[in-house]
């Protein structure tokens, strides 16, 4: 009788230390759950902010840039603005921490760039603009560098570019520089667009591992 009491009580222990285990664990990824769906909600708003000063700086850069249908082609010397183009195969079977590590090294180049098209504008107004949007890009790195941390991944370290992507390659004419800066504003764009497709398969994963919790009652 004393033993299966034993039984018993370990059985229960390590019962209630599941439920506890559990419950700490939906309240962490319940808090997860907030951060990733505000970081997801400042994409959107900075895709929003985007679209806007690309306009303005277009028309600030004149013909053929302000024109809507120019397509150039993209040149081997903006390498150093990393592209958000993956093949769909390819970026599905990123797993959640090699997406965030991507998103994070991606905004550090892209905020270099941003500096270097700042240091150029004669516009104060437009200037201002820049520096407004830069800062909420630097927003959005904290926002998914914390979620690094909250999600269980080592702390990211310092990023540093790869060799000749310290920013923009100075260009040999004005008309180059120019496109390079446009080059960086459709990168950018780009990169907003799948940062929010990745916040948003990050945030359906967690909801799926929530369903579970629930429908084992934990």
């Amino acid at each position: 009788m004393e033993q299966s009491a034993g039984i018993f009580s370990v059985f229960l222990v390590s019962l209630l230390l599941t439920v506890r285990d559990a419950r700490a664990l939906r309240l962490r990824e319940g808090t997860v759950g907030i951060s990733i769906q505000k970081t997801y909600e400042l994409t959107k708003y900075l895709e929003r902010q985007l679209h806007t000063l690309t306009i303005n700086y277009m028309d600030y850069l004149g013909p053929p840039f302000d024109n809507p249908d120019f397509d150039p082609p993209r040149l081997n010397r903006t390498e150093g603005i990393p592209s958000a183009t993956l093949e769909v195969s390819v970026w599905r079977n990123l797993d959640d921490q090699l997406r965030l590590m991507e998103n994070l090294r991606a905004y550090g180049l892209l905020l270099r760039c941003l500096g270097d098209v700042n240091r150029d504008l004669a516009s104060p107004a437009l200037r201002r603009t820049f520096q407004h949007f830069c800062t909420s890009i630097q927003g959005l790195t904290i926002s998914i560098s914390g979620l690094v941390t909250s999600l269980g991944y080592p702390e990211p370290p310092t990023l540093p570019p790869p060799p000749g992507a310290r920013g923009l390659v100075p260009a040999p004419s004005d008309f180059l520089r120019k496109l390079d800066h446009f080059w960086l504003m459709r990168e950018l764009e780009g990169w907003l667009l799948r940062t929010a497709k990745d916040f948003n398969r990050l945030k359906k994963r967690l909801g799926g591992l929530m369903a579970r919790l629930d429908y084992r009652g934990l």
